[in-house]
């Protein structure tokens, strides 16, 4: 598996265990120990947990090792290393201190959105007419949907 599509591989585990403010920051042309970070958030110790936990047993189902492992201790902050990809999960605080993202401020920045969200915000119904008598009885919740191009 090329490193790239290891990225991309990565960002949907993440997503399986509702990790957010996913970003692969392409190091190719900026360094040469890895070829991309992977960094997200979690809210709490459990969530980072589980993202780190899916990570790296989906991908050793699929006979993908890393290399390295660390974090678990304080679960802050876990960095999975496989070497060509670098995952950093982060719990939301620690990863505005360490900011790494302004850091490698050099290296070209991939804002990955939720495969999900994109399916539920592609299509939003129109509802016309008088509700149902079942549904008449619940209460009634507006959203605002806002799309945002990703930036080229």
């Amino acid at each position: 598996m090329e490193s790239s599509q290891l990225a991309n591989k990565i960002t949907d585990l993440i997503f399986n265990k509702k990790g957010y403010d996913v970003k692969i920051l392409d190091l190719r042309k900026v360094t040469t120990f890895t070829d991309y970070f992977v960094v997200c958030s979690g809210d709490s110790d459990t969530q980072v947990k589980a993202i780190a936990d899916e990570v790296d047993k989906e991908m050793r189902d699929e006979g993908i090792r890393p290399w390295h492992i660390e974090g678990y201790q304080a679960l802050n902050w876990i960095l999975i290393d496989f070497v060509d990809v670098v995952v950093h999960v982060f719990k939301k605080d620690t990863r505005e201190f360490y900011n790494l993202e302004k850091l490698w401020g050099d290296a070209p920045v991939t804002d990955v959105t939720d495969p999900l969200l994109k399916k539920e915000s592609a299509v939003i119904p129109k509802v016309s007419g008088v509700l149902s008598p079942v549904l008449s009885n619940l209460p009634v919740v507006v959203y605002e949907v806002v799309m945002v191009k990703p930036v080229a």
